[in-house]
């Protein structure tokens, strides 16, 4: 069995290793998460993710290895990442931009261990949502599943009903695109998960 610490506090992210048969120590890194102007979405979570791997090998033994991983939601017609509502309010507005059309969901992960190389990569999703009136989307804001999400929704919730289709990776839209991190997981260890 694999072992890796996971300097991430999203339960979505260590649940989808876990049921991989990957042994997770969870230990959150805590970094200043504002994009630069005009930042685009892609560029921002690599740098999220890169950042937050500088701050979590520094407390881990040189045979710790630790995956660190941020994900944005992106309208096509900006590029800019949307980041996590800070209110109900916030949220309700986020949703209104992506409901009734598509979107991206971008997941930018990195992978080493203290004395090794960096290993950076990032997925891509898009994401077709039905169009709601006002009283579906109030309906769902009444959940509060928004709170802490980038974008304003969880797919793996009461979001689910919400959502058309994708093209992509599933589990990139609900935090780590699982299959991808296997693979480097795989060729960083030599081991297969």
């Amino acid at each position: 069995m694999l072992d890796l610490v996971l300097a991430s506090g999203s339960p979505r992210r260590r649940d989808l290793l876990r049921s991989a048969g990957i042994r997770v120590t969870v230990r959150p890194v805590d970094c200043d998460e504002t994009p630069l102007v005009s930042e685009p979405a892609v560029t921002f979570a690599r740098r999220m993710a890169r950042t937050k791997l500088s701050a979590a090998l520094g407390d881990e033994p040189a045979s710790a290895l630790t995956l660190t991983a941020d994900t944005v939601v992106w309208p096509g017609t900006t590029a800019v990442p949307l980041g996590k509502p800070r209110d109900r309010s916030h949220a309700r507005q986020m949703l209104r931009r992506l409901v009734g059309g598509d979107h991206f969901v971008t997941t930018a992960w990195a992978l080493a261990r203290p004395d090794a190389p960096v290993h950076l990569a990032h997925e891509t999703t898009r994401v077709w949502m039905r169009a709601l009136d006002d009283a579906q989307l109030d309906a769902y804001l009444d959940t509060e599943e928004w709170s802490d999400k980038a974008g304003g929704y969880g797919i793996q919730g009461h979001a689910a009903g919400l959502v058309l289709r994708i093209e992509g990776s599933y589990t990139n839209v609900v935090g780590l695109p699982l299959a991808q991190v296997l693979e480097a997981l795989r060729a960083a260890t030599g081991v297969r998960p």
